[in-house]
């Protein structure tokens, strides 16, 4: 029995040393192993913790001796609009405006002890390809739990460990208090090029006028001599004026500087008056195409909004126009540089080169432009609304768009008006079509009724029993009302269609390709057949009709070249009736409404006149208008609210054509 007991005690003891030395061998290497596991998650958790937050845009993370709206308040030019923060109050009245990135990634972490460093990969949407960057920061623990224990002092969840966060936190090369900038670098602009590749609008130079309100003594005074030399709005100008900063340059006109020479001493007279000199992307003269390519200025506020940041307060981009559509095309994109800023010295940082514009190439042609604006001026009648149009034949380009008032609506590309008689051009290829043969007899009565209708003659004129061609030449409606009975309901659609008309063609800025609906009645066809009724077209179709005839064929317009409209097609007119018409509009100029266009040089000039009413006034107020070509040149004028065609477009017309000889 003692023996046993013996043998007992022996065990336990044996149980007791085992016992004993796992707990010490779970104290000295399991635990220990714990702690260093728990203490790395503490550390990487800590940094994880100012991803979270820089990500949350949690200013409050940053520290308050230099704030985080101060250390990016240089980027907020650059960045995406939905990484701009809302603006925060600065020193005195200053606002600073916080910039997010786009990423904050926490990398690798070390812990050496009782302090880590991790890797924090920051990516800011700048530049094509982003900017991309590590920055180091470091943690440590900032208390320590001990608890007593049998077996020793340790903590399971690692203690309580801080980041810190410093400016370096935003980028390493920033010095305790530095700050984030950048330097923009504009691009070189495109040219907008003529179709002999020369440039069209190119810098020329300017004197901009301004106020600055200090030194005005005579406020109404200068806003009244300004508004009567320089016609601008002075009651608009005299609040500006107002409301702007004593020191402030108010802008009032930027003119040319041949246009500013003859108000030169007027305008320096006025106290308070202030000039910058410069250049500015213009056209050869103030009238050059204006209406259609715009201008180019100083951003407005709203450019600058609607931007998306591309556009920045004081740059120089399109306003209107041509110039505001393929702004983005030949501003380019702007470069720059990020630096760190500290005190006066400045550090590079990231890199983005500017990408020079794009050019834009136009059909246009200097000489042919300038003497289309020359012609549209010269209108003697109307309301001083006029447009001239000229298409180049063989190619279809658009060599010249001008308008009047140079600065108003571009009517010669996106007016719709009725087109009167120059519509016959293209009534005519469906009387065509339908069997008419030129020589036979048309009457041409003083009046015809349709439906009860009465449709008459310009000057209740009356021509009799005629050939057709006559009819033609001395634009006969009463005889084309006539023919019109025997038409189809879609025949004029379908011949419209022939001549691109409501086409969905494209010549690269907004254009009105017109319409031809299908004649619902007798009535509608005979006003469409006359160019009235619900017929609508613009200046440019008309131009367009009058090159399909001088061509054979319907070739696409194009005013930009370059990049190109996308290509489109009509069902194209039979080329021998277009021959036909070509015939019939060298009578009208040799017999018919268009004679005054008969001994102008050069080659044969071909045209069709005509008189279109609008409105609801009695007698019905017209629009005077006239299409045609010569050689290889199909032009278009409309003179709003100018009466006859014969009398008052074709002189423009005539003008127009003489100043190219």
């Amino acid at each position: 029995m003692r023996r046993s007991r013996g043998w007992l005690w022996w065990v336990l003891g044996v149980v007791v040393v085992l016992g004993v030395g796992g707990v010490a061998a779970y104290a000295t290497v399991v635990v220990p192993r714990e702690r260093e596991a728990a203490a790395d998650a503490a550390a990487r958790q800590a940094l994880a913790d100012v991803v979270e937050r820089w990500g949350a845009r949690d200013l409050g993370a940053f520290p308050a001796d230099v704030p985080y709206a101060a250390i990016t308040d240089g980027l907020s030019g650059l960045a995406p609009a939905d990484l701009v923060g809302e603006p925060v109050p600065g020193e005195g009245d200053a606002e600073l405006t916080p910039v997010w990135p786009r990423s904050v990634a926490l990398g690798p972490v070390e812990r050496d002890g009782d302090t880590a460093t991790g890797v924090l990969t920051v990516t800011w949407p700048l530049g094509p390809d982003g900017w991309t960057y590590d920055v180091s920061v470091e943690a440590a623990r900032a208390t320590e739990d001990a608890r007593g224990g049998l077996l020793g002092t340790f903590d399971t969840d690692g203690g309580t460990w801080e980041a810190e966060v410093t400016t370096r936190t935003v980028h390493p090369d920033l010095a305790d208090g530095g700050l984030l900038d950048a330097q923009r670098e504009v691009a070189e602009r495109g040219d907008v090029l003529g179709r002999d590749g020369e440039p069209v609008v190119e810098p020329r130079n300017v004197v901009e006028i301004g106020v600055q309100p200090s030194r005005v003594e005579d406020l109404d005074g200068l806003t009244s001599t300004f508004a009567r030399v320089l016609d601008i709005d002075g009651a608009g100008l005299a609040e500006r004026v107002r409301a702007a900063g004593p020191d402030e340059f108010v802008p009032v006109i930027t003119l040319r500087r041949e246009d500013y020479e003859p108000v030169r001493d007027v305008v320096r007279a006025q106290t308070g008056v202030v000039f910058r000199e410069g250049q500015q992307p213009l056209a050869p003269t103030r009238a050059f195409a204006r209406a259609t390519l715009g201008r180019v200025g100083p951003a407005t506020a709203e450019l600058v909004e609607a931007s998306g940041g591309r556009i920045r307060p004081g740059d120089t981009t399109g306003l209107s126009g041509l110039l505001r559509q393929y702004d983005e095309r030949l501003a380019g994109s702007a470069g720059f540089t990020v630096v760190a800023v500290s005190g006066e010295q400045t550090t590079g940082l990231f890199t983005v080169e500017p990408t020079a514009g794009e050019d834009v190439t136009l059909g246009l042609d200097e000489d042919v432009q300038v003497a289309a604006d020359q012609a549209a001026a010269s209108a003697a009648e109307g309301n001083g609304n006029v447009a001239v149009v000229a298409i180049d034949v063989p190619t279809g380009d658009v060599v010249a768009v001008a308008n009047t008032p140079v600065t108003g609506t571009d009517r010669a590309l996106t007016g719709t008006y009725p087109p009167g008689s120059t519509f016959k051009t293209v009534s005519t290829l469906a009387f065509l079509r339908a069997g008419l043969d030129p020589a036979q007899t048309v009457p041409c009565p003083r009046t015809a009724t349709v439906d009860g209708r009465a449709f008459g003659n310009v000057e209740d004129s009356e021509l009799g029993d005629v050939p057709f061609s006559t009819d033609f030449a001395r634009s006969c409606n009463t005889a084309f009302v006539g023919l019109a009975q025997d038409l189809e309901a879609g025949a004029l659609t379908e011949a419209a269609d022939a001549f691109g008309i409501g086409g969905t063609w494209d010549v690269g800025v907004p254009t009105a390709t017109g319409s031809v609906p299908v004649a619902d009645s007798d009535v509608e066809r005979a006003a469409a057949s006359i160019g009235q009724g619900r017929v609508l077209a613009s200046p440019l179709v008309m131009a367009q009709v009058a090159a399909t005839v001088a061509g054979g064929e319907w070739r696409q317009p194009r005013l930009v070249l370059d990049p190109a409209p996308a290509a489109a097609e009509v069902a194209q007119a039979e080329p021998e009736r277009l021959a036909t018409v070509r015939d019939l509009m060298r009578a009208v100029v040799t017999d018919g409404s268009a004679s005054a266009l008969a001994d102008v040089p050069g080659e044969p000039v071909h045209a069709k006149t005509g008189t279109a009413e609008y409105g609801t006034e009695q007698p019905p107020r017209t629009h005077a208008w006239v299409v045609g070509f010569q050689g290889d040149l199909a032009f278009a004028v409309l003179v709003e609210d100018g009466g006859s065609g014969s009398r008052v477009a074709v002189p423009v017309a005539e003008t127009f054509l003489r100043l190219l000889q």
